[in-house]
């Protein structure tokens, strides 16, 4: 018996995480909660396991288990239970459950159909159920396995969780404490495992996308300036070897290969079907193309509209991975697979480059290709329904082909995701991208041609960084840093050596490298006794180095060569302007440094790889090729990006540490009991903010709130702090109180303190809900430190200057949480006034320790309590004995989190 018919997920409609999931073959199932309608389907299941797996699941041969247990799995939902089913088109081949069995354990159980087992159905359950519990706050499973159930034993063993295990006469009685929060030791250990599991099952559903043996062409035309046709004529003329099946109903033969009638006459199993037919038409062809066993969709169509849902829904019930659409196609040159229609082919290579824009990537491939780097594959990802950068960074990971990863991406379905999978594979190769939509037309422009929202700047960057991602201004930047990258090996650090044939060119190649965080080296003594020697009278021994125009190409490379062995120097910038003394190109492309090496040529018109002879280096092996550039600004912007990129690399990662004196419950529910009284949200009382920043011991300024009309008990809070004090009217829904004249500060007597009460009761007047009476903070470092929450992105963490000056000077830096205490640091130094932080005016440094501490547990509220919208605290004030948060706000929604690290489709 079927299950009840299943509508294809557009969302979540509920609690728990319904969606597709790919199992460890590539193929997918959908995991979705059961329903008292699956009674049938999972007795079914269980009726048609074997004894011996029947056996294993039950500890006996009941013949009344199959029901008892689908009256379980299948009862109307209720608290503290849990029933999942796993299905394949009609049929259900897993189920798994937990049941409460105390105020914070669960009992897990599985049942695996016969033919699905070894496919990793029971572990991508038991990851769901990990999900879920996690969200309710369950602290751990148990499970009692027999002893000869090797199959789950080892389900629970590789999981990446700890595996508590007691014997009790041949039964097993399992424990899982289940990790609590981000700075739990055991958390990183699990998405590790999760992450393995993911790649694993992610590549081999991409095999047949980007390995395929045979390919379709539905929308093959005889016009030759259809899309069709030139799809269909660059596969053939680049050499694809496998095997080819036209579609095109009107047509016999199409370059010498006989056409189908229509996608239902495909052979089974072919692995890519690439569609180039009217809108209208897309989704009935993708139908055909699943009920013929087709493992992949290139859609190259635009103009899908809802239509796209349609598409998507149908790929996932036959088990189909998408790339599309409105793409430009997708090539892997090294296959000679080009399902592109574009002009010309491209360069087999070592690049691996994924964009949104089909246009785009055609003009980053035909510049990798002109510079002989090459392309390892391809993908124009158009509207990413489904495959995404995601997906092609972990394909890339393990390929065997790709060294550089190049991104053109404006939306993100999975950021978290992204980032993570980025760090990792950052630290095997360069990940580049360039920013578009940096403005509102930009944006605009985004969001009309990739059918999502551009991410914003601030949230783009802040990924980037965290996740170690080169980002480039420009085409043009990206592509020279490309260069660089491909061919010569990462800088030590950011010193540099200039050496030029014309003194102007060198003090502009300077210039340039201060404008990208670079410094130049001081060289020493004896490279400075070495250059004097070899250069005449009039050459400027300093750095920038000036040899004269007069230089000879073999003094040129030789002087190259003495620079770069000064361990002072990390990298060498040398430029050359044309003379009819020498062309010094050959000794920039033929110097063996062992050390980044940028060639400026002043009168080319693009950067170019100069290659040298073949052993011309001086170790008499295969010397590296030299980026040449046109510019001094293009080298040393990409040789900025690759000193960074190498500093990242070897920088400690960070953890996000332990915390002490949180109490995470306690603050949900604070949150919850408000937004039971105020179901749409709003900012919390400030009596409330205090208490939910106290949850997680984030310093604040002594505060006291006097209810409205109380003047004497304003006077007598006042005086029992015994100084100059501040008072703040308590106004609901009054977010910027400065700008409102809201603030009364120093006061310092009887009188100044009751005019402010009344001069604040006459202002505001019946709105007034009480006033805050603050003594007034000892002057320090005025910073900002708060919370965005970004609906894809999740919370994002600010940090800048403070006080009145934050909505004049913009001076913030943000990272994405979890954050690691590398990455409080780096938001600390993120800034242009951190010196600030450093003393000034004859104030001392402000303890940064302190401040770090609480960008860390400012994070962790945001992590632990999701319903955070924005938290503020402004300002903090720094000093040199700790730091304090003057003034704060908290506003707060219902929402229901999704967990980003679940292995789910998109």
């Amino acid at each position: 018996m079927s299950p009840a018919p299943e509508p294809e997920p557009t969302g979540k409609s509920g609690k728990e995480p319904d969606g597709y999931s790919l199992l460890t073959d590539g193929t997918s199932v959908l995991i979705r909660q059961a329903r008292p309608a699956d009674f049938d389907a999972v007795r079914d299941l269980h009726h048609a396991m074997s004894s011996d797996n029947i056996y294993l699941r039950f500890f006996s041969m009941s013949p009344v288990s199959a029901d008892r247990e689908a009256q379980r799995l299948c009862r109307p939902p209720e608290p503290g239970h849990v029933a999942l089913i796993a299905a394949q088109g009609d049929a259900v081949v897993g189920v798994a459950s937990y049941e409460m069995t105390g105020q914070d354990k669960a009992e897990v159980a599985f049942a695996v159909a016969d033919e699905m087992h070894g496919r990793g159905v029971a572990t991508l359950l038991l990851d769901y159920l990990v999900s879920i519990a996690r969200q309710h706050h369950v602290r751990g499973f148990t499970a009692q396995v027999l002893a000869d159930n090797s199959a789950m034993l080892k389900v629970f063993a590789d999981a990446g969780l700890p595996v508590r295990r007691r014997v009790d006469a041949g039964v097993i009685e399992i424990d899982i404490p289940l990790p609590a929060g981000e700075a739990d030791a055991s958390l990183a250990d699990y998405l590790d495992a999760v992450s393995r599991r993911e790649i694993g099952s992610g590549v081999a559903s991409l095999t047949h996308l980007l390995r395929p043996a045979r390919v379709a062409v539905i929308g093959a035309s005889r016009r030759e300036d259809s899309v069709g046709a030139r799809i269909l004529s660059n596969i053939v003329s680049a050499g694809y070897q496998g095997t080819v099946y036209p579609v095109n109903p009107h047509a016999n033969t199409l370059h010498g290969l006989t056409c189908l009638r229509s996608a239902s006459e495909l052979p089974r199993d072919v692995d890519l079907a690439v569609v180039a037919v009217p809108a209208d038409a897309v989704t009935d062809v993708a139908g055909q193309c699943g009920r013929r066993g087709v493992r992949s969709l290139l859609v190259i169509t635009s103009g899908l509209g809802a239509d796209g849902a349609r598409l998507l829904a149908t790929c996932r019930r036959h088990g189909m991975r998408l790339v599309g659409p409105n793409c430009f196609g997708l090539a892997v040159p090294g296959l000679g697979l080009d399902a592109t229609f574009g002009r010309d082919h491209l360069l087999s290579g070592r690049a691996g480059l994924a964009v949104q824009s089909g246009g785009i990537g055609i003009s980053i491939s035909e510049h990798l290709s002109r510079l002989g780097i090459g392309v390892s594959s391809f993908v124009s990802v158009g509207d990413k329904l489904d495959v995404s950068g995601n997906d092609l960074l972990t394909w890339w990971e393990q390929d065997g082909s790709t060294t550089l990863a190049v991104l053109y991406l404006e939306s993100f379905g999975n950021p978290r995701k992204f980032a993570r999978n980025a760090r990792r594979v950052g630290q095997r190769m360069p990940v580049m991208t360039v920013i578009g939509g940096r403005s509102a037309a930009g944006q605009r422009a985004a969001a009309s041609h990739t059918a999502a929202a551009a991410t914003p700047l601030v949230t783009r960057e802040a990924l980037f960084g965290q996740a170690g991602i080169i980002v480039a201004a420009s085409l043009g930047e990206l592509i020279g840093t490309a260069a660089l990258l491909s061919c010569q090996p990462l800088p030590a650090g950011g010193r540099v050596a200039v050496v030029s044939n014309a003194g102007g060119a060198g003090v502009l190649a300077a210039d340039a490298c201060g404008d990208s965080g670079l410094e130049l080296a001081a060289f020493s003594d004896p490279t400075l006794r070495r250059l004097a020697g070899i250069l005449p009278a009039a050459a400027t021994i300093a750095n920038p180095l000036d040899t004269t125009a007069a230089v000879s190409a073999s003094t040129f490379r030789a002087c190259l060569e003495a620079v770069a062995a000064d361990e002072s120097v990390d990298a060498v910038i040398s430029v050359a302007a044309p003379t009819a003394m020498a062309d010094l190109t050959g000794a920039m492309g033929a110097a063996s440094t062992g050390k980044p090496l940028c060639a400026v040529v002043l009168d080319q018109l693009e950067e170019v790889c100069l290659r040298p002879e073949r052993g011309s280096a001086a170790d008499g092996g295969s010397p590296q090729a030299t980026p040449s550039y046109a510019y001094p600004e293009d080298a040393a912007a990409a040789l900025g990006h690759a000193a960074r990129y190498s500093a990242w690399r070897g920088r400690p990662q960070g953890k996000v540490p332990a915390l002490d004196g949180v109490r995470g419950d306690d603050a949900r529910e604070l949150v919850a009991g408000f937004l039971a009284g105020s179901q749409a949200g709003g900012w919390l009382p400030a009596t409330l903010v205090r208490e939910l920043l106290d949850c997680y011991q984030i310093p604040q300024v002594s505060t006291v709130l006097v209810g409205p009309g109380s003047e004497r008990d304003v006077l007598a809070a006042a005086a029992a702090l015994a100084g100059p004090v501040v008072l703040k009217a308590e106004v609901p829904g009054l977010v910027h109180k400065t700008e409102a004249g809201a603030v009364k500060l120093d006061l310092r007597s009887r009188d100044e303190v009751a005019l402010a009460y009344r001069d604040l009761s006459a202002k505001f007047g019946d709105t007034l809900a009480g006033v805050l009476v603050q003594p007034m903070a000892r002057e320090g470092a005025e910073v900002l430190i708060g919370v965005a929450h970004d609906p894809v992105f999740g919370p994002l963490v600010v940090f800048g200057l403070g006080g009145v000056a934050t909505d004049i000077l913009h001076d913030h830096a943000a990272r994405l949480t979890p954050l690691t205490d590398t990455d409080a640091r780096e938001l600390i130094r993120g800034v242009r006034a951190a010196r600030l932080l450093d003393g000034y005016a004859g104030r001392p440094p402000a303890d940064v320790d302190a401040l770090a501490d609480v960008l860390l547990r400012v994070a962790r509220l945001a992590d632990d309590v999701p319903e955070v919208a924005a938290l503020d605290l402004n300002p903090v004030l720094a000093r040199a004995d700790g730091c304090v948060a003057v003034d704060a706000r908290v506003r707060v929604f219902p929402v229901q989190p999704a967990d980003p690290y679940l292995r789910q489709l998109r």
